[in-house]
């Protein structure tokens, strides 16, 4: 018996996202989408070509570096929308447009203001016009969930009709609940008119945390695609968990039998860390899955059972999902070829001038540490890896402070290619060195939030900071690792203010950013 394929729909790169602070430039979003098809998920949305600039040269990019997933571009069902994302996948292998407008009637009232017979229209020539550019067109009825169900087998009847192959039913503020969300995939699922030519498909949010939950009770009733994000994140309380998702049902593959995912679970692991040393948001320790006390066991009796039979306490090993424990990987004595292979290991693809600032980085802390561990190594590449049109860049940190000494911070960078210097005073020594930086780069932003964590255990660990920065509407979040947590800081802003310069240099319009 042949087993039925679930499509893994990956959608960090755009619904992720809109964490707040959790933008991403052009060479994080490409380094992020390679580590996604190494994860093997089918369909990659990679952003919302027409809401800025800097949106569709990241869906352009990501369209000709991936190979073997679908790259999706998202667009509301307006013609300029449409002809937009049509551009962004255009030299994709396998491109997708995904369009979606709202069918709840709160939506048509308040916020689009138009009759259900409108949306009925703008459905059908949307979806015309996507399948005129590609085969693949998927159209996502917002806030699926709390619209009229009759209405939403019309609207997706005349999706069906004007050439749509997936069916998305987004539970677009998380308010539904498992028994009603398997529910209503059934109602549509009998009633569609073509819905046996099309896979249906799901998008949770996770406001009432029941987003996974929802999910595989949708899949219970014949949803064939989930929409998910790495670590869970996107607006608000974020999304369906990608592995909470895929483990669920490799774990009880007794509940979910005759299933297919074609995930590689031992990439799950390294896929979480890189988007966490992306964005600089780490995931909480109890997290499913990739938290870090996700295979820890501190009570006795647990620490006993798990000692004489892990399968007494695990239900899946850390191995599964690419999880190395917290081994020495490599000395001081290890060649580049080593360090290579390391972090090829990790899920890292470091090549070029980044390759270099990561090995001499390694060189420095191998002489500093004693023990290097897998997370140094992760922190390593996150702080080597710079853009090529880099503002600013850190050269410097002279710092005196103390008891009896009034902080003060010498910081060197470089700006537009060339070394310049700036002394501030500051209330406290991160104060300082903020004060130099904003004086040299003349930034209006706000400094929203500060935080800072050891990457590992030991004394000798190496600090990472994160930043969150703000300029008008905009908030990003910079992160800097070092030996040195005071330089680590500086990198961390430098990072903060990198992100917004590539921001503020591609415009953004006033486009709704979620289903």
């Amino acid at each position: 018996m042949s087993e039925t394929p679930i499509k893994i729909f990956d959608t960090t790169l755009r619904d992720g996202e809109q964490s707040p602070g959790c933008s991403m430039n052009l060479q994080e979003k490409v380094s992020l989408a390679r580590q996604l098809e190494r994860l093997g998920v089918d369909v990659i949305e990679a952003g919302f070509p027409i809401a800025s600039d800097g949106d569709f040269d990241s869906v352009r990019a990501i369209a000709k570096e991936v190979e073997t997933s679908i790259v999706c571009g998202l667009a509301r069902t307006g013609e300029a929308d449409v002809r937009r994302a049509a551009q962004a996948v255009a030299s994709a292998r396998h491109p997708r447009i995904h369009t979606f407008i709202a069918t709840s009637d709160i939506h048509l009232e308040y916020k689009l203001r138009m009759s259900r017979e409108q949306v009925l229209e703008e459905v059908d020539r949307a979806v015309r016009q996507a399948r005129a550019s590609v085969d693949d067109v998927e159209f996502s009825a917002e806030d699926a969930t709390r619209s009229d169900r009759d209405y939403l087998v019309e609207v997706f009847s005349a999706a069906v009709a004007a050439g749509a192959t997936t069916l998305n039913v987004p539970d677009t503020v998380g308010y539904t609940t498992p028994k009603e969300y398997g529910a209503l995939i059934e109602y549509l699922r009998e009633r569609v008119a073509g819905a046996e030519g099309v896979t249906f498909s799901v998008h949770c949010h996770n406001d009432l945390g029941l987003a996974v939950a929802n999910s595989l009770s949708a899949i219970r009733a014949g949803a064939r695609q989930v929409e998910c994000t790495i670590n869970g994140i996107g607006e608000r309380a974020g999304n369906t968990s990608l592995e909470e998702v895929v483990m669920a049902i490799k774990t009880r593959s007794d509940e979910f039998s005759g299933l297919a995912l074609g995930i590689r679970t031992q990439e799950i692991y390294p896929s979480s860390r890189l988007l966490s040393s992306v964005t600089g948001v780490q995931v909480q320790p109890n997290k499913a899955i990739v938290g870090d006390n996700a295979f820890a066991h501190e009570a006795g009796i647990h620490q006993d059972g798990v000692l004489k039979a892990a399968i007494t306490y695990e239900i899946m090993t850390p191995e599964s999902i690419g999880r190395a424990s917290n081994e020495l990987v490599l000395g001081k004595h290890s060649g580049r070829h080593a360090f290579r292979d390391r972090l090829e290991e990790l899920g890292f693809e470091v090549e070029g001038e980044a390759f270099e600032r990561a090995f001499k980085r390694f060189k420095d802390l191998a002489d500093a540490k004693k023990v290097i561990f897998n997370e140094d190594l992760e922190a390593i590449v996150a702080d080597s890896v710079q853009t090529a049109g880099d503002r600013y860049g850190f050269e410097s940190l002279v710092l005196t402070c103390g008891s009896d000494a009034p902080p003060r911070a010498r910081v060197g960078l470089d700006l537009d290619g060339r070394s310049v210097e700036r002394e501030a005073s500051g209330v406290g020594p991160v104060d300082a060195i903020f004060r130099a930086i904003s004086d040299l780069t003349e930034t209006g932003s706000e400094l929203i939030q500060y935080q800072v964590h050891a990457v590992t255990a030991g004394l000798d660990a190496q600090g990472e900071v994160s930043v969150t920065i703000q300029q008008d509407d905009r908030r990003v979040i910079g992160n800097g690792v070092h030996e040195d947590v005071m330089v680590a800081s500086a990198k961390a802003y430098v990072h903060a203010l990198n992100k917004l310069e590539w921001h503020k240099q591609r415009r953004d319009v006033d486009a709704p950013r979620g289903i």
